[in-house]
C-alpha cells in the first residue's frame, strides 16, 4: 500500500472509529511535575532526541513486577529485563519511568500494508485472502541475519511512524476488506500492548487475528493472547540452543514452549525455519527438530524452509543453496511430517500443498496467487481426508 492509500484507507476509517475505553484508560501523556523521579527522566531516557509528542503514544506496561528502589522487571518475555528509572528494554520499546514500566509503542505503527496472507507465510489459513499487515519498532532479538532490522532494531522515535490507535486499525482493515490483521514485520512480542488491544477489537468485529513471531515470550501474556488469536507463524530459528545464542541473542527453550502452549490452546500455527549456511544447514540437527515436532505438537503444523540471502550483519555468506533446501524438504517429509513447504524459491515444488493421504495437488501456488485449488471446506477434493488449517 503506498502513501496516498494509506492515508486515504485511515482518514476514512477514523471517520467511522469509535474511540474504545481501551485505547486510553491506561495511557501516559507525559511526566508529571510532581513526579517523585529526576526531574530530568525524560531527557535520560531519549537523550534528547525525542519528540515530546512520543508520550502520546505510551501506555503502561501489560505484565510488569515492581521491585525496590523503583526498579521494574519486564513479564513480557523470557529477557525479563530488570530496569531502573530512565533504562530502557532490550526490545527498546519500553521505559521504566519513576517505578512504573511503559510501552512507547502502543497506536504509531511504522509499517502499515495490505498484504498476501501466503507471503507470512501462512499456507493453511484462508488462502489468497488479504492480511492487513503492521508492525512498530522493536525486537527482543538480535540477529544477524535480519531482515527487517531497520525497524525491529530501531527505537520508536528514530523512524517514522503513522498514529494508528487499537480502534482506528480494526476500522482501517474493515475498510481494505481484510479478512484477518497480521501483527508482524518486527516483534510483535515487543508492542504486545498495542497488539493485544487491537486483537481485542477485532475478534469482537469478526477480524482474524494472526501472530508472526520469533515465539520468545513468557507463558501467562501468551496465555492471554491464545484469547483472541487465530492463526501464527512462528520462526524455529534452530534446534541448537548453542546456535540461538549466537545467532539471534536467545534461547531454544521457551520457543519450543511456545509451540506446546499454541497446541495445547488449538490455536493454528505454522512453523518458519530460515536455512542459514553455515549456522541451520545441519542434518542431524534436522532430524532432531523434526523427531522434537512429531512428539511434542503432532504431524500437522506446516513447517516452511526459507532461503537466505545475504543480510545485515551476515551478508559475506552465500545464499542458501536450493539443493540444501530441497534436502531439508526430503528429510522432514521422510519423518513424518505431512506438509513441508520451500520457501524464497520461485516454481520450486516445495510451495504447493499435497494431499497427506492421496498425494493429489490441493493448492498450486505461483507466487502469491492460487492457480489450482483443490479442498471443499477443509477436505481433500479426491479422497476426502480432512486437512488440517483454516480454509475458505
Amino acid at each position: 500500500m503506498n502513501r496516498r492509500d494509506f492515508l486515504r484507507i485511515t482518514t476514512a476509517a477514523a471517520a467511522m472509529a469509535t474511540v474504545c475505553p481501551c485505547d486510553a484508560a491506561r495511557a501516559f501523556t507525559g511526566p508529571s511535575n510532581n513526579a517523585s523521579g529526576p526531574k530530568d527522566i525524560r531527557g535520560r531516557i531519549f537523550k534528547g532526541d525525542a519528540p515530546a509528542t512520543l508520550w502520546k503514544w505510551s501506555h503502561e506496561a501489560f505484565l510488569y513486577k515492581k521491585l525496590a528502589n523503583r526498579k521494574v522487571v519486564c513479564g513480557i518475555c523470557p529477557n525479563r529485563c530488570v530496569l531502573s528509572p530512565g533504562d530502557r528494554s532490550v526490545c527498546r520499546s519500553k521505559v521504566n519511568l519513576d517505578g512504573t514500566l511503559y510501552s512507547l509503542t502502543y497506536g504509531n505503527p511504522c509499517a502499515i500494508h495490505i498484504d498476501p496472507i501466503e507471503k507470512k507465510p501462512l499456507f493453511h489459513f484462508l488462502p489468497q485472502s488479504q492480511a492487513f499487515s503492521l508492525a512498530t519498532t522493536g525486537c527482543n532479538f538480535r540477529c544477524l541475519n535480519c531482515q527487517n532490522w531497520q525497524i525491529s532494531q530501531a527505537k520508536p522515535h528514530e523512524v517514522r511512524h503513522y498514529e494508528l490507535f487499537p480502534s482506528d486499525a480494526v476500522a482501517a482493515a474493515l475498510k481494505a476488506r481484510s479478512l484477518s490483521i497480521a501483527y508482524t514485520y518486527s516483534e510483535a512480542i515487543t508492542y504486545f500492548e498495542y497488539m493485544i488491544a487491537t486483537a481485542r477489537l477485532a475478534r469482537e468485529q469478526g477480524i482474524k487475528n494472526l501472530w508472526i513471531s520469533n515465539g520468545y515470550i513468557n507463558r501467562p501474556p501468551l496465555l492471554e493472547l491464545c484469547k483472541v488469536l487465530d492463526g501464527a507463524n512462528v520462526n524455529l530459528k534452530s534446534f541448537d540452543d548453542a546456535t540461538y545464542r549466537k545467532l539471534n541473542g536467545g534461547r531454544l527453550k521457551p520457543v519450543l514452549e511456545t509451540f506446546q502452549t499454541l497446541h495445547a490452546q488449538g490455536v493454528h500455527f505454522e512453523m518458519t525455519t530460515l536455512v542459514v549456511p553455515g549456522y541451520v544447514d545441519d542434518e542431524e540437527m534436522l532430524k532432531r527438530m523434526c523427531e522434537w515436532i512429531l512428539n511434542h505438537v503432532g504431524p500437522d503444523h506446516p513447517l516452511h524452509f526459507l532461503r537466505f540471502s545475504p543480510q545485515y550483519k551476515l551478508d559475506r555468506l552465500a545464499p542458501t543453496p536450493i539443493s540444501t533446501l530441497t534436502r531439508f524438504r526430503d528429510i522432514a517429509l521422510q519423518a513424518g511430517l505431512r506438509y513441508v513447504y520451500v520457501g524464497n524459491v520461485p516454481e520450486h515444488e516445495g510451495r504447493h500443498t499435497v494431499c497427506h493421504n492421496c498425494g493429489q495437488l490441493l493448492v498450486e501456488r505461483q507466487g502469491y496467487h492460487i492457480a489450482a485449488y483443490n479442498l471443499t471446506g477443509n477436505r481433500c477434493k479426491f479422497c476426502n481426508t480432512v486437512i488440517p488449517g483454516v480454509w475458505i
